[in-house]
């Protein structure tokens, strides 16, 4: 029995052509799988808002043959790289809806396996709207952050403030350091720290975060506890200089770093919720495939959440390699599972 050719094959991608995989996020997670998928001869679109999280951040690091480079330079370079395939479309908008298609629409427009998406975005900066058909989705849209409530705090942030112990911890080397927390991970977070700085004091903000116990772990080692209340974040001009307490009390610090709340958002879901674990992070498995079939995700919104930007981006290569294969199989109507 002969097959309706599979339409997120090879071919230019029209103003209403279905296509492969719609990703939501242009950063090194949707980069990369947007590459590795267009030489897999997909039709893919990326739909971008041009609004990274990590946009105050001045240099990147840890990212092979890329090491000290701004994070916005690496998504121009990855840009460029993925548009100059045939098949790849770059698309500056804002995803405000993402609706599963009944079963019969799917297969009526040559989705083999009855699995389909209408992707709807809001252009921005003067870019038009745009709507997609794709056969499937992959989520790399990062994560929201909550810094801790300091009126401050975010004119450091990015420069004296980081939230990547891995990513900045070199250039923090033999300085006076803060680590802010109010999370239960602040503990590990502080050992991390350590690698870097002898002189380090870690503030919880009047949150029950370390233990006793892991208080006297990180006293062996000469760094200390401060749990009273933060009034604020003080410097001069664009330099850090100190922790202001509720007392009044300014402890001299010339930076550090802050662990963040995370938010995964996925609005544009809808009342279609995600399986998501205890920090609200998207669950996946394996395959990089959420608990709604056809939907993938990779990159921070996945745990163990945010990393270093090349682990990022091998994380989107692995997951569109799972894709790619899931896409065959469903055209092919083979199953799932991967030999």
């Amino acid at each position: 029995m002969s097959r309706a050719p599979d339409p997120s094959g090879p071919g230019a991608i029209g103003a209403t052509a279905p296509i492969g995989v719609a990703i939501v996020g242009g950063g090194p997670a949707g980069l990369s799988a947007g590459l590795q998928l267009v030489r897999a001869n997909r039709r893919i679109a990326i739909l971008d808002s041009n609004r990274p999280r990590h946009s105050a951040t001045l240099q990147s690091h840890g990212f092979l043959t890329r090491d000290g480079a701004p994070p916005l330079e690496l998504r121009r370079i990855g840009r460029e790289e993925f548009e100059a395939y045939p098949t790849a479309t770059f698309a500056q908008s804002i995803v405000r809806e993402i609706e599963p298609l009944d079963p019969d629409e799917a297969r009526g427009i040559g989705f083999p396996d009855g699995i389909g998406f209408a992707v709807r975005g809001t252009g921005v900066r003067g870019a038009p709207d745009v709507e997609f058909r794709a056969r499937r989705v992959l989520v790399t849209a990062g994560l929201t952050e909550e810094l801790p409530d300091l009126p401050m705090i975010r004119a450091f942030y990015g420069t004296a403030l980081h939230s990547c112990v891995e990513c900045d911890g070199f250039e923090k080397s033999d300085k006076p350091l803060v680590l802010i927390g109010e999370t239960s991970d602040v503990f590990a977070r502080a050992l991390l720290i350590s690698r870097f700085s002898s002189d380090l004091i870690v503030f919880t903000n009047a949150a029950d975060t370390v233990t006793a116990h892991q208080e006297q772990q990180l006293a062996a080692i000469g760094i200390r506890v401060e749990r009273r209340r933060i009034d604020d974040i003080v410097g001069e001009r664009a330099e850090m200089t100190g922790v202001r307490l509720s007392d009044g009390e300014v402890i001299p610090r010339v930076g550090g770093f802050v662990r963040p709340r995370w938010h995964a958002p996925v609005e544009f879901l809808g009342d279609r919720a995600l399986a998501r674990d205890d920090w609200g992070l998207i669950v996946v498995s394996d395959r990089g495939e959420t608990s709604l079939r056809g939907v993938y995700a990779a990159g921070d919104i996945v745990p163990p959440g945010p990393q270093q930007l090349i682990i990022a981006a091998g994380e989107g290569a692995r997951v569109a390699g799972k894709m790619n294969m899931d896409l065959i199989r469903g055209a092919l109507g083979v199953g799932q599972v991967d030999d």
